[in-house]
């Protein structure tokens, strides 16, 4: 592989932007386009980084050139981005949700595994350093209570109100409370989520509250909500023998006393054991495609468990 990396950009939203401007920052990597539907919004971030604009993935494909694929658009837009990157044996970063559906999501796992490519998924909670701190404390203590949150408004993009486009909180927003429940608890093999009675209709769920169990012994709780006027609370509480651990994006509070702060370089570390992957140096990806595939499929086992009012059960 050349001294620089290549990367292209699928999408330009915030998210997109935000991955823009790590991988900038890297000696080895430069942006070698920006792919959107929307050809202002491409353009708008390709000139702050000096790169061509695409008004859609398959002119930033057929350019040629790259090393590896950032695809960063909304849920409904998964699959065909990563099919075509795939097909150009180019590893791919993809922001989460991983799709609306399983089998899209699990056909792309399979494509994966068959060309042996390196892949990661945006869950960069797993990264943070004060979830390694809480595994140390949780070191030979089972969790058995979990309460996860995501408390918070409804986010400034137009598609995100409709469940057949966002997939719905859980989906879109919680699954990153649920990713770190699967690594502090364990898998769950039921869960239950009821969703509030004055809802909307067509739209998303403004409220959900779900139970669920786990492999390993313990319960636990989620609950969303949208209908706030800014992020209340979102993060997860674990419980073990002796010891409760309070975990956000940015502090983790150790028996309701200790706060220990969060170093903020959670979202630097994601991008660079992904550019690491790619350029086969030894890698620290704690997400590939297919660990982000086990989330996802909790993730929508919730949804379903809300949309048909009923438990549902999974595989541990």
């Amino acid at each position: 592989m050349s001294p620089i990396t290549r990367i292209g950009i699928i999408g330009a939203g915030n998210v997109a932007a935000r991955h823009a401007e790590v991988l900038s920052g890297f000696a080895d990597v430069t942006i070698a386009g920006i792919a959107d539907t929307d050809p202002h919004r491409a353009e708008a971030l390709a000139s702050r980084h000096h790169c061509p604009a695409y008004g859609g993935h398959a002119g930033l494909l057929d350019a040629g050139g790259l090393d590896a694929v950032y695809v960063c658009v909304p849920p409904f837009a998964h699959g065909n981005p990563e099919r075509d990157a795939l097909s150009c044996d180019l590893p791919i970063f993809v922001e989460k949700p991983l799709s609306l559906d399983l089998e899209t999501a699990e056909a792309i796992a399979d494509e994966l595994d068959r060309r042996g490519l390196p892949s990661a998924v945006g869950h960069h909670w797993r990264y943070l350093d004060i979830v390694e701190h809480a595994r140390d404390l949780l070191a030979g203590r089972p969790v058995r209570l979990a309460l996860g949150h995501w408390l918070d408004k409804v986010p400034p993009v137009g598609w995100w109100l409709d469940p057949g486009r966002s997939g719905g909180q859980v989906v879109e927003q919680a699954v990153h409370v649920l990713d770190l429940a699967r690594v502090l608890v364990g898998e769950a093999t039921m869960v239950h989520a009821v969703p509030a009675e004055d809802e909307v209709a067509g739209q998303v769920d403004r409220a959900t509250a779900a139970v669920l169990r786990f492999a390993g012994g313990a319960t636990g709780m989620l609950a969303t909500t949208c209908l706030l006027r800014h992020k209340h609370r979102v993060g997860l509480e674990v419980h073990a023998e002796g010891i409760a651990l309070d975990l956000s994006e940015t502090r983790l509070t150790v028996d309701g006393e200790t706060h220990v702060q969060e170093d903020g370089q959670a979202k630097v570390r994601v991008d660079r054991t992904f550019v690491d992957a790619v350029r086969g140096r030894e890698a620290d990806v704690r997400v590939p495609y297919r660990e982000a595939l086990r989330t996802h499929r909790l993730a929508l086992a919730l949804a379903r468990s809300a949309k048909e009012r009923r438990p549902v059960m999974l595989d541990g």
